[in-house]
């Protein structure tokens, strides 16, 4: 069994379980909750930056960063299959995760302002910028995504989390501003039964 280091708030953890669940992988991985704030030695020891997600194969190797272990489990699938293989294809799916992925980064390190410094000593000017990347990273989304008609990939899977974590964190006032994205994450909610319960 492979083991998952988890977080069931973790947007990054989340896309690596359904991109698991996709590939076919639900199965063969367990899960074991990790409090990044107080890691235990031995996960320190594997992962020294005491992140999650963080996968440990079956070999003993952890893998760390959300997008490396995306990339294994694909290859483990046989590649191509959440991540296309074809350069041009490849390529929009990537720029789609990192895009989605930036604006995730965005908001936690908003959430993380609020949770772990005084409220008088929050630098003002620090959340501007990254609620200007965060809306400007919805509202590119907003322009671009369109209802995939073709294989889901990673840059939708990534994107799903982006905005299921807008509606956990900032209980989704993203859904006034942006309605093709609602209506796009309603369509891959129906396409990816997985993403409710991951």
């Amino acid at each position: 069994m492979m083991i998952l280091r988890n977080s069931a708030s973790s947007p990054f953890v989340r896309k690596v379980r359904v991109v698991a669940d996709l590939l076919g992988f639900s199965g063969e991985i367990t899960l074991r909750d990790t409090a990044t704030t107080s890691p235990d030695a031995a996960f320190l020891q594997d992962n020294p930056l005491g992140k999650i997600p963080a996968l440990t194969t079956e070999e003993g190797d952890t893998i760390i960063d959300s997008r490396v272990i995306v990339e294994y489990l694909d290859i483990r699938a046989g590649g191509g299959r959440i991540i296309p293989t074809e350069p041009k294809q490849r390529i929009a799916a990537l720029t789609l995760q990192a895009l989605a992925d930036g604006t995730t980064e965005a908001a936690l390190l908003i959430v993380y302002e609020g949770r772990y410094r005084p409220a008088e000593m929050a630098v003002q000017s620090w959340l501007d910028l990254q609620a200007g990347k965060m809306q400007r990273g919805l509202a590119r989304l907003e322009q671009t995504l369109a209802v995939p008609d073709g294989p889901v990939h990673v840059g939708h899977v990534a994107a799903a989390c982006a905005l299921g974590y807008q509606d956990l964190r900032f209980e989704g006032r993203w859904r006034k501003a942006y309605p093709k994205l609602v209506a796009w994450l309603a369509a891959f909610e129906a396409r990816v039964p997985a993403f409710a319960s991951a």
